[in-house]
C-alpha cells in the first residue's frame, strides 16, 4: 500500500488531494509543525535526509518532492486521466506547468513568507516580492482565461501543482485582482476529493 508522510498545512495536503481523486487505498503517516517555530519535526529526517514533506513509498519506490510525487502518481496510477503521455498532444504545456508550480511561481511566495518575519528589516524587499508575485498571477490568469483547467478540459496533476500556488496567494487578498483565478480556486476546492483529503488529512490552514 502508498504511504504518505504527511506535514500538516503544508504541500504535502495536494499530494493526498491526487491519491482522493485517483481512488486508490493509502495510508497516511502524520507529523505536526513546532508551535512555535512551525518547522518540521525532527522524525521527519529519519524518512529523508532534509526533513521535508511530502514523501510518498510505494512498495521499494520512495519519491520525495512533491511535483515528482504528483508526476509518479500520475504516470503509475492515472490511466491516462490526470495527465496526457508523453507523446500525446498537450504533454509540452502540461509538464512546463507542472514544473512552473513549484519553480517561477513558488520563489516569491516563499520569499514573502521569510521576509515578512524580519518586520521592518524586510520592508526594503516587500515590493518587488509583492510585484513578482502580481506578475506570475498575471500570467497565470491571462493563461487560464475562461478555461476550467489549464490542460486540457479535465483536472490534471498541473491543476493539483498550480492550486497550492492559488491559495498561498489568496491568504493576503492577491487574488481579489484576478477573478478568473479566484473562480478556478473555488472550483477545484468544491471537489469531493478534496474535501475528502481535507477530512483525512486535517485541518489546512496555511499561515496559521
Amino acid at each position: 500500500m502508498i504511504r504518505i508522510h504527511h506535514l500538516n498545512n503544508s504541500r504535502s495536503q495536494r499530494v493526498l488531494w491526487l491519491l482522493e481523486e485517483l481512488e486508490i487505498d493509502y495510508e497516511i503517516v502524520f507529523y505536526q509543525r513546532d508551535k512555535q517555530t512551525r518547522l518540521a519535526p525532527p522524525e521527519l529526517k529519519a524518512v529523508h535526509p532534509l526533513g521535508k514533506s511530502p514523501v510518498l513509498e510505494d512498495g521499494d519506490v520512495t519519491v520525495a518532492e512533491s511535483g515528482a510525487i504528483v508526476d509518479y502518481l500520475v504516470r503509475t496510477y492515472g490511466k491516462g486521466a490526470f495527465g496526457p503521455a508523453a507523446d500525446e498532444a498537450g504533454y509540452t504545456s502540461y509538464n512546463e506547468w507542472l514544473h512552473y508550480a513549484e519553480g517561477s511561481a513558488a520563489l516569491p511566495l516563499i520569499l514573502a513568507l521569510y521576509v515578512g518575519r524580519l518586520g521592518e528589516a524586510g520592508a526594503p524587499l516587500q515590493p518587488r516580492i509583492r510585484g513578482e508575485i502580481a506578475n506570475n498571477l498575471a500570467y497565470m490568469a491571462s493563461a487560464l482565461g475562461e478555461r476550467p483547467f489549464f490542460v486540457g478540459d479535465h483536472l490534471t496533476g498541473a491543476d493539483i501543482m498550480l492550486s497550492f500556488v492559488l491559495e498561498a496567494s489568496n491568504l493576503s487578498g492577491a487574488l481579489e485582482h484576478f477573478p478568473n483565478l479566484k473562480a478556478y480556486l473555488a472550483r477545484l476546492q468544491a471537489r469531493d476529493a478534496y474535501k475528502r483529503a481535507i477530512e483525512k488529512g486535517g485541518p489546512y490552514q496555511l499561515g496559521a
